[in-house]
């Protein structure tokens, strides 16, 4: 049985993507003004903030960014030519090109997380509170069918 949404349920539905477009929005913004392309600035922002452990390779980057290979080859080859990153073959594997930010890369993408922290600082209450709502009315389900597939749920 499927539950039936509230006006309250899309309201904080609402709400919540209300405030991280308003996010988006200003990161799309600073990062303009700061000279940058906004997907190449989500780009680098992927390399440096790679899980440890994890390869810093154009397949990863792709999919953390949710992009087509080729798609993220294209971003790389675009922050090369503005002098952000870099490539070097793996130690152990001449074959393997893994992908670093050069220092001007760092620079830029320092400023920008600072820029972007002190914005998440003033609005993060808000994000918390607008998040807090969506997931009192997903509870407030009780565990009944809400009509979507489980991600979590492992199959097979």
């Amino acid at each position: 049985m499927k539950k039936a949404l509230t006006a309250k349920d899309y309201e904080s539905l609402a709400d919540l993507r209300h405030h991280v477009r308003r996010f988006l929005h200003f990161s799309e913004l600073a990062v303009c003004e700061g000279g940058l392309e906004p997907r190449r600035h989500q780009l680098m922002l992927a390399l440096k903030g790679l899980p440890r452990g994890t390869r810093p390779r154009i397949g990863e980057l792709a999919e953390r960014l949710q992009i087509r290979h080729h798609s993220a080859v294209e971003l790389v080859d675009r922050l090369a030519t503005g002098g952000y990153r870099k490539r070097q073959k793996a130690e152990n594997n001449r074959r393997e090109v893994l992908l670093t930010l050069t220092p001007k890369g760092e620079r830029v993408l320092r400023a920008l997380s600072l820029h972007h922290r002190a914005e998440l600082r003033n609005e993060g209450p808000a994000w918390f509170e607008a998040l807090r709502r969506v997931m009192r009315s997903i509870e407030n389900t009780n565990g009944r069918d809400t009509g979507l597939p489980d991600r979590n749920r492992r199959t097979g």
